[in-house]
């Protein structure tokens, strides 16, 4: 399995340095960044609790955290005649 692994880094042109164990690291990133609910991440991973995922993998992306801000922004313009804005 290393030796397809490694091959398949080869191919790709892809540091021979990268282990197997670093795509489990960015799949939960990815994931958590893509804003799936950190328990369904921690459930994939086979943690018994949040906060080892959490604190292992739960790595805030800047794209995550403008996303918040914009998202937190755009709830703060709201106005009261908003039809978009939930009662």
């Amino acid at each position: 399995m290393l030796r397809h692994f490694k091959s398949v880094l080869t191919k790709l042109g892809l540091p021979a340095t990268i282990r197997f164990h670093d795509l489990r690291h960015s799949c939960a990133t990815f994931l958590i960044a893509q804003g799936v609910h950190p328990r369904v991440v921690m459930e994939i991973l086979g943690h018994s609790q949040i906060s080892i995922t959490m604190n292992t993998y739960g790595h805030v992306m800047p794209e995550t955290q403008q996303d918040a801000v914009q998202k937190l922004d755009a709830l703060l313009r709201r106005q009261p005649d908003d039809p978009t804005a939930s009662s």
